[in-house]
């Protein structure tokens, strides 16, 4: 878990990805202005690389990336509408925001990375590869470890001069190549 993030580095952020990157609404630029504006509103906004889930969220996109350009919600209503998110934003100031960004670099941004948080309402989603992979790892990891120790034993019965058990070793190793 990263430390709270200052809101003078919030600031800093949204000054700087509004000086170098164009949001394709020309409202989403006024949006995160008023909000780098006011103290009390930025102590409450998140950074967030996935805003689903969250109860309040605004998702905003520059141009040069595909994505759709301006969503807000709140639990299950959602907008295309800034005029509607900027005066829930200036009346709900005292809410927390989570605003999800997509512009050109975002993810090998260190300013965004400065101010990113990871949502604490993001479900880890595991799925069937992610589980399949794991499960190969482990498989291989035991094997390994197996054979390492097979080679152990079968150092020890050498040194022991003990050729049963050398020759028992031996075929439980050829079962490993």
């Amino acid at each position: 878990m990263k430390a709270s993030i200052s809101i003078e580095d919030k600031k800093d952020f949204v000054r700087w990805l509004l000086s170098q990157h164009q949001m394709k609404m020309r409202e989403s630029m006024w949006i995160l202005n008023y909000i780098a504006g006011h103290d009390q509103i930025m102590k409450y906004v998140h950074f967030v690389d996935n805003a689903e889930g969250c109860p309040r969220g605004l998702v905003l996109t520059s141009h040069g990336v595909d994505d759709e350009p301006f969503r807000f919600f709140k639990g299950n209503i959602v907008t295309t509408d800034p005029e509607k998110a900027f005066h829930d934003i200036r009346l709900n100031w005292d809410e927390e925001i989570y605003i999800q960004l997509h512009f050109p670099g975002v993810v090998t941004s260190p300013q965004y990375a400065l101010v990113r948080e990871d949502s604490p309402f993001q479900e880890l989603l595991i799925t069937d590869s992610d589980k399949q992979i794991a499960a190969q790892f482990l498989d291989s990891a035991v094997a390994h470890f197996s054979k390492e120790k097979l080679l152990v034993e079968i150092d020890a019965a050498l040194d022991d001069y003990d050729e049963a058990r050398f020759q028992e070793l031996m075929e439980q190793f050829k079962q490993y190549s």
